[in-house]
């Protein structure tokens, strides 16, 4: 690779030819971690709501929990927390305002398990002080509303009754009515969450809803530290037995994390494409050093070398000529990342228009590899492909 040449571009091809590997490679590490790490900026925002792992019924909106059932799941060592929620499409009213939004009522372990009280924007969480029924809003919802944590009027709450005679002449009677008042105002920045959500006590929606003491639409679950997911869903859904479905955040957010997937795959192929097109440029260094080499590969021949030693030689010199580009891409990469995740180099905004300062980056090993395999087996092709053509 160092040897003296006749042509001085062979160097100075070699080098690009090198260097464009490095920089692509660098460009894959870099690109590949940031999309790693809005995903687990993601996922963190999640967690701020949805639970660990969540039950629901298999068929129908709601079921009923038996008190038995649910100290079987409370006496698995992998249960840490357990809460029931009911949610369901209800109609608000406030000073002339009217929106549909999804009401979710949650009993008292709901803040230990998602730590909501965390993301409280206004107000306080509370959703019964022992004498009136509180709520707490999304933030969006409650600027649509134009409503507060500090406004004394209440907030009517309306349901559709689930039995008896539709009433045309009376509508209003079709309807269960409740009213609470405002006791805070909460922000996952995640707009399904902010615009929509409406979180009271699951009292106040048993009575909405017609439901009884054990009805519930979900069973929310907070794992112990020392189990996995996988495992607490294993046996969590065996206690159960048929009839319910176990899913964790992944599953409860499946289409945005699907389409974080699908982003990300496409990206990594584009990437792939523009490395494709790096490596291959080596093939002109390594023709040219081949025509330039003539003389020495003839004198190989002589001394009995074969053609399949010789094209080793020259294979072996293009693969590496790739390996030291992706060799120094990889560091580089690496070091960005590193600076990034430290320092924050590359900011997203001036820190109130975006969730994060600067971008998020989290590097992967399997990313890593996949990187130096698609290096090396591009780099590989590329020497191959001028290197067959050698004869004695």
């Amino acid at each position: 690779m160092f040897a003296k040449k006749q042509f001085n571009a062979i160097h100075i091809i070699t080098a690009i030819s090198s260097a464009a590997v490095g920089v692509v490679t660098a460009a894959m590490v870099c690109v590949l971690s940031v999309m790693n790490g809005f995903g687990v900026m993601v996922e963190q925002l999640f967690s701020q709501f949805d639970p660990e792992l969540r039950i629901t019924a298999q068929a129908g909106k709601s079921f009923s929990i038996s008190e038995e059932k649910r100290e079987q799941l409370l006496g698995l060592p992998c249960v840490d927390l357990l809460s029931e929620t009911i949610s369901e499409t209800a109609l608000v009213y406030f000073e002339g305002k009217q929106m549909p939004v999804q009401l979710m009522g949650v009993d008292a372990a709901f803040d230990d398990l998602t730590g909501i009280a965390n993301i409280i924007t206004d107000g306080h969480y509370e959703v019964y002080d022992g004498a009136f029924d509180r709520a707490v809003l999304g933030q969006g919802l409650a600027w649509k509303l134009g409503i507060g944590a500090r406004f004394v009027s209440g907030i009517e709450v309306y349901a559709p009754k689930r039995e008896g005679k539709v009433n045309m002449l009376r509508p209003d009677v079709n309807f269960n009515r409740e009213t609470c008042f405002i006791a805070g105002t909460f922000a996952v920045n995640q707009q399904k969450y902010d615009d929509n959500y409406m979180l009271v006590d699951i009292d106040l929606t048993r009575r909405l809803l017609d439901y009884d003491s054990t009805e519930v639409t979900a069973l929310q679950v907070a794992v112990a530290e020392d189990y996995s997911i996988k495992k607490a869903k294993r046996e969590i859904a065996a206690v159960l037995g048929e009839g319910y479905v176990v899913q964790d955040r992944y599953e409860q957010q499946e289409d945005f994390f699907r389409i974080l997937r699908v982003e990300k795959l496409l990206t990594t192929l584009l990437l792939v494409f523009i490395l494709l097109i790096a490596t291959f440029n080596g093939i002109g260094s390594l023709s040219m050093l081949i025509i330039d080499k003539q003389a020495d590969i003839r004198t190989l021949s002589h001394l009995g070398a074969s053609d399949s030693m010789i094209r080793k030689v020259f294979m072996l010199e293009g693969w590496m000529v790739n390996a030291l580009g992706a060799l120094s891409g990889l560091v580089v990469g690496l070091v960005v990342c590193l600076l990034q995740e430290h320092l924050g180099l590359l900011k997203l905004g001036n820190g109130t228009e975006y969730i994060l300062e600067a971008y998020p980056v989290a590097v992967q090993g399997w990313d890593i590899v996949l990187v130096i395999v698609v290096v090396l087996v591009l780099g590989a092709i590329s020497s191959w492909i001028p290197v067959r053509r050698i004869r004695n």
